[in-house]
C-alpha cells in the first residue's frame, strides 16, 4: 500500500499587529492629503520638541533696534530675524516656533479631558440605559444647546482668563460629541453575540464594558478626536484673541493675532505668520481626520 503525501500550501499571509497596521496603512495612505497632513504634522510635533535647538532667539528677549522690522526679503529687513520682529521687538520666527509647543499642548489635554470623561459618561448612558441614560443625555443636550464658543468664553469669564482654564472649557464644551458617539457605539455593540456570550459566562459589568465592548467601539472615536484636536487648537486661538486665553507673553498664536491687531495695516507680517501657522496646522489635522475616517470606518473599505 503506497503512502500518498499530501501537500498543504502553506498560509504565508501575517497576522496579528503587523497585518492591522499594514492594512491601516493601505487605505490611509490611498487619501494623498492625509500623508500629507501627516506629514506636516509630524514636522510641526518635531519642530515643537526640538523648539530650544531651532528657534534662533528666546521668544519673549525684546531687540530695542528692530521694533517692526519686516521680513528678509523686503527692504529693512535681515536674516537675523528672517521673519521680522513685532512691535517690542520679539523675532516672530522663534514666537511661531514655540507656540508651535502651546498649540499642541492644548490639543493634548483638551482631547485627553473630552475623550476620557466622554468615553466613561457614554458607555455608563449605553450600557444601563434608562434614567441613567436618560440625565446623561439631557445634561449633554444643554451643553450642546450653547455656541460652542460663546459657552467656553462663559465658562472662561466664571473660571478666569488663563491658559488652563481656557482649555478645561474647551474640554467641556466638546464632550457632548464623545458622549453620544460612544453611547451610540456602545447599543450598537450590546446586541451582538460576543457581549451576549460574555454575560452569559459571567463576566463582570466592568470589565465587560471596559475590556469587552469599548475596544470595539474605538474607531469612530479616534477620528473624532483627530477633528476635535484641530477645533481645540481654533478655539484656544479665538479665546486667546479675545484675551481670555493665554496671556501676553505667552508665545501662543492667539495671542500672538491680539497683541499684533493694531498693526494689520502697516506691520503685515506679525499678523499673516500667525494666522497661516493656525491655518496650516488645522488644515493638516483635519486631512489626517479625513485619513483615518477612510482607514478606520468599515463601510469605506472595499471589499
Amino acid at each position: 500500500m503506497s503512502e500518498v503525501s499530501l501537500q498543504v500550501p502553506l498560509d504565508t499571509r501575517r497576522s496579528g499587529r503587523m497585518a492591522l497596521l499594514q492594512e491601516f496603512w493601505a487605505y490611509f495612505s490611498e487619501n494623498r492629503g492625509a500623508v500629507v497632513g501627516l506629514f506636516f504634522f509630524v514636522c510641526i510635533v518635531l519642530i515643537a520638541v526640538f523648539a530650544d535647538f531651532l528657534a534662533p532667539h528666546a521668544s519673549n528677549v525684546q531687540y530695542r533696534e528692530a521694533f517692526l522690522q519686516p521680513p528678509f526679503w523686503q527692504d529693512g529687513g535681515s536674516l537675523r530675524f528672517p521673519l521680522g520682529t513685532d512691535a517690542v521687538g520679539r523675532d516672530v520666527l522663534s514666537r511661531l516656533i514655540y507656540g508651535s509647543r502651546y498649540s499642541l499642548f492644548i490639543g493634548c489635554i483638551v482631547v485627553s479631558i473630552s475623550l476620557f470623561a466622554g468615553i466613561f459618561l457614554g458607555l455608563c448612558a449605553g450600557f444601563f440605559r434608562g434614567r441613567v441614560d436618560t440625565a446623561i443625555m439631557r445634561i449633554m443636550d444643554v451643553v450642546l444647546a450653547f455656541p460652542s464658543l460663546l459657552l467656553a468664553l462663559v465658562l472662561v469669564a466664571l473660571l478666569g482668563p488663563s491658559l488652563m482654564n481656557a482649555m478645561i472649557a474647551i474640554a467641556i464644551v466638546q464632550q457632548p460629541h464623545y458622549v453620544r458617539l460612544t453611547r451610540a457605539a456602545v447599543i450598537g455593540e450590546m446586541t451582538k453575540d460576543y457581549v451576549t456570550a460574555a454575560r452569559v459566562i459571567g463576566v463582570k459589568q466592568l470589565r465587560l464594558m471596559f475590556v469587552t465592548i469599548l475596544p470595539n467601539c474605538m474607531a469612530p472615536l479616534i477620528v473624532q478626536a483627530a477633528l476635535s484636536f484641530s477645533t481645540a487648537i481654533l478655539d484656544a486661538a479665538a479665546l486667546g484673541f479675545l484675551g481670555l486665553g493665554a496671556q501676553p507673553p505667552t508665545p501662543e498664536w492667539g495671542t500672538m493675532l491680539a497683541e499684533a491687531r493694531e498693526f494689520i495695516l502697516r506691520a503685515w507680517w506679525v499678523v499673516t505668520f500667525p494666522g497661516l501657522a493656525i491655518l496650516l496646522t488645522v488644515l493638516a489635522i483635519n486631512l489626517m481626520g479625513d485619513g483615518l475616517r477612510d482607514a478606520l470606518d468599515p463601510k469605506l473599505k472595499r471589499s
